[in-house]
C-alpha cells in the first residue's frame, strides 16, 4: 500500500524536494493533500500535475482559467487547518516556513497524524506545548532537518535513546570568510551564496548569521530531551558530516554525505527502510579533509542571542523567532544592514517580559508582540 501524504508548503524548497522523493517512488508514495500559504505559477502547476484530492491556499489570491476536476480546492483558515489534518493522510510533511508551521503541527497533532518536520519554528516558538502534545496523542514526530536526522540516525531511529552529547555541526554560511569589517556592507546577493546548499531566501540568511545554528539547538533540546548543556555546536565547513552523537562510553558516532535535503526528505518517509536517493555516494578520497572549529560569537552574534534564549527558556525563543523573520525580511529588502539583524532582534529581546508557555494563544500573543517592536526598531 501506498503511504499517502499531506504536504503543507508545497511550494518552497523542501516542499519542491519532497515531490521529487514522490516522484521517484510513485508506488510507493502518494500525495493526497497539498497546501501553500500563496498562489502563484507553481502552485497550480503542482495541483495538475500531482492531481491530489485536496489543494488548500491559506491567503487570498488568483485563481487560474481551470483546475482539475479531480482536485477539490479551497481557501482560507479552515481549508489550510484541513489540510494540516487531512483525513486520508497517513503522514503530514511540515515544509511550510515561519510561525505558521506552529498551527500546522498542532493541527497534525490533534489529528492523531504522524508528523514529518521541516519546520523548526514549531519547536523554536511552540516546542513546550508541541512535543507534550504530540506525546499525549501518541503521535510520532519525525525529523526532517539535516542535522536532527543525523541526530536520529545516530540514536537508531529512537528518540529518547541515552546520550551524553548532541553535537550539531555548521557550515558558517556564505559569508564565513569574509572580512569582519566588511560585514555591514553585505548585499543580499552575497549572503544568499551558500558554498554548499540550495536553500530557501530566510534560512540561507539564517545559516549566514547562524541564527539558523541557534534554532537547531533548541530544536535539539525539544526533540531529544537534552539539556543545552548537552547540546553543542561546531564550524565544519565541508558539509559531509551533517551532526554526531557522543554515549558514555567515549564512542562518537556520524552520520555522512554530501549535502543533500532529498536524503532526510526520503529517510523520514521510508524509515527504517533504506532506499536509493537522489545522492552521489560519498568518496572520503576525495573529501581529503574534514574541519572543525567552534563558533566565533563576534562573528555570529545572532547564534549568541538564540543560546542565551535556549538557555532562559519561556516564550523567549518565540519572541526570538519572530525578531529573526521581521529582521531578515527588512535585510532581504534593502531596509537594514547585515549587522543589523542581530541588532534588531536584540533590540526586541530586550524589551520582553518572558512568560511561561501555557498555550498557542500565548504564543500568538508573544509572536505578535515581538514583531510590533521589531517592526517599530526598523524604523
Amino acid at each position: 500500500m501506498r503511504k499517502k501524504i499531506a504536504l503543507i508548503g508545497c511550494t518552497g524548497s523542501i516542499g519542491r524536494q519532497v515531490i521529487s522523493v514522490c516522484e521517484r517512488y510513485p508506488e510507493r508514495f502518494a500525495l493526497v493533500a497539498i497546501a501553500a500559504n500563496t498562489g502563484g505559477k507553481i502552485f497550480w502547476e503542482q495541483a495538475e500535475k500531482l492531481r491530489p484530492s485536496f489543494a488548500a491556499l491559506r491567503a487570498e489570491g488568483e485563481m487560474p482559467a481551470t483546475l482539475p476536476v479531480s482536485v477539490r480546492f479551497a481557501r482560507g483558515e479552515e481549508a489550510f487547518e484541513e489540510a494540516c489534518s487531512y483525513p486520508d493522510a497517513d503522514i503530514v510533511l511540515i515544509a511550510v516556513t515561519g510561525f505558521a508551521g506552529l498551527k500546522a503541527s498542532l493541527c497534525a497533532i490533534r489529528a492523531g497524524k504522524t508528523i514529518a518536520l521541516a519546520n523548526k519554528e514549531s519547536l523554536v516558538a511552540g516546542g513546550e506545548i508541541v512535543m507534550p502534545a504530540a506525546k499525549a496523542a501518541g503521535v510520532d514526530v519525525l525529523p526532517v532537518d539535516s542535522e536532527h536526522s543525523a541526530l536520529w540516525q545516530c540514536l537508531s531511529f529512537d528518540r529518547t535513546a541515552p546520550f551524553s552529547k548532541l553535537i550539531l555541526t555548521a557550515s558558517g554560511g556564505a559569508l564565513r570568510d569574509l572580512p569582519l569589517e566588511k560585514l555591514p556592507y553585505v548585499t543580499a546577493k552575497e549572503a544568499l551564496a551558500h558554498p554548499n546548499w540550495n536553500m530557501g531566501a530566510k534560512i540561507t540568511v539564517d545559516c549566514a548569521t547562524m541564527l539558523n545554528k541557534g534554532f537547531e539547538v533548541i530544536e535539539a533540546m525539544h526533540l531529544y530531551g537534552a539539556p543545552l548543556e548537552k547540546v553543542e555546536v561546531v564550524m565544519h565547513r565541508e558539509s559531509i558530516v551533517h551532526s554526531m552523537v557522543a554515549f558514555a562510553d567515549g564512542a562518537v558516532l556520524a552520520q555522512m554525505s554530501y549535502p543533500s535535503m532529498e536524503l532526510p526528505i526520503q529517510l523520514a518517509l521510508t524509515y527504517p527502510e533504506r532506499l536509493r536517493a537522489n545522492v552521489e555516494p560519498l568518496d572520503l578520497a576525495k573529501c581529503s579533509a574534514l574541519h572543525f572549529s567552534a563558533p566565533d560569537f563576534v562573528r555570529y552574534p545572532c547564534l549568541k542571542l538564540a543560546l542565551d534564549c535556549a538557555r532562559e527558556g519561556r516564550d523567549l525563543p518565540c519572541a526570538l523567532n519572530a525578531a529573526g523573520e521581521i529582521a531578515v525580511h527588512a535585510f532581504l529588502e534593502g531596509q537594514i544592514k547585515f549587522t543589523q539583524i542581530a541588532e534588531i532582534i536584540e533590540g526586541t529581546l530586550s524589551k520582553i517580559v518572558p512568560r511561561p508557555v501555557e498555550s498557542y494563544a500565548l504564543l500568538e500573543e508573544t509572536d505578535a508582540n515581538a514583531r510590533r517592536i521589531a517592526r517599530s526598531l526598523l524604523r
